[in-house]
């Protein structure tokens, strides 16, 4: 069976979807149920591939941060869970040489700074107190996750680049600066949805290319182009 055919991926796909139905027609708990399924089916067809570790302590942060997530008081505890998933994949793709590609290409760190800077200002008058001192160093992870990503394959580099709209868009709603209705839980769970799914994918399918390709491949050399999918 090919990777792409997993029933753990198609799981995902249809838990997705259902849960993108629910938040359309606003049905709770079930809503919230299903989200906190999107991780855990990752994380079981990451295992099935036998993935790399980092990734699925990425993915359990991420499991814990949508359920965290869930409940106002621990919502800090969900940006805790989200920052320590992010901390793991730029841990990976440092590991695997984004740092001296981005040193090579200091225009992604520039660009990044610019809108996470931007971003901040936006937000910043209308976020509570507690939440100011949090959102700089979160941004900076955010940041970090899309460069280091970028850097390294281009299908990561566009989940990472999501994931740092979908949460951007979480904080200025908790600022106020935009509505809190249907549209923007969808478009901040349709990004989020794909940003783990092309950073799950691009990991998982590039270590395999690794193995496959032998010894003598780099595993730090960039991919620039998307790539054909390994049996």
């Amino acid at each position: 069976m090919s990777a792409v055919k997993s029933p753990w991926l198609a799981a995902f796909g249809i838990v997705a979807v259902v849960h993108l139905v629910l938040i359309g027609v606003d049905v709770q708990p079930y809503q919230s149920i299903s989200k906190c399924f999107l991780a855990p089916l990752l994380i079981a067809w990451v295992i099935e591939q036998r993935g790399p570790k980092l990734l699925v302590a990425a993915l359990v942060g991420c499991f814990f941060g949508d359920l965290f997530l869930e409940f106002e008081d621990l919502f800090t505890a969900g940006m805790a869970a989200f920052a320590i998933a992010h901390i793991c994949f730029i841990t990976f793709f440092v590991q695997r040489g984004a740092l001296d590609r981005l040193k090579r290409q200091p225009w992604i760190i520039v660009i990044g700074l610019a809108a996470g800077i931007g971003l901040i200002a936006w937000a910043w008058g209308g976020l509570e107190p507690g939440l100011k001192p949090l959102v700089p160093v979160y941004a900076l992870l955010l940041l970090g996750t899309a460069s280091t990503a970028l850097a390294t394959d281009v299908r990561a580099g566009i989940g990472g680049i999501m994931f740092l709209v979908s949460d951007g868009i979480i904080a200025l709603n908790e600022a106020g600066r935009i509505g809190d209705g249907v549209g923007t839980s969808l478009a901040i769970m349709v990004l989020y949805i794909l940003a783990i799914f092309f950073l799950t994918t691009a990991i998982v399918f590039r270590e395999k290319r690794t193995i496959a390709a032998g010894p003598g491949f780099d595993p730090t050399v960039r991919t620039d182009c998307w790539p054909r999918l390994p049996q």
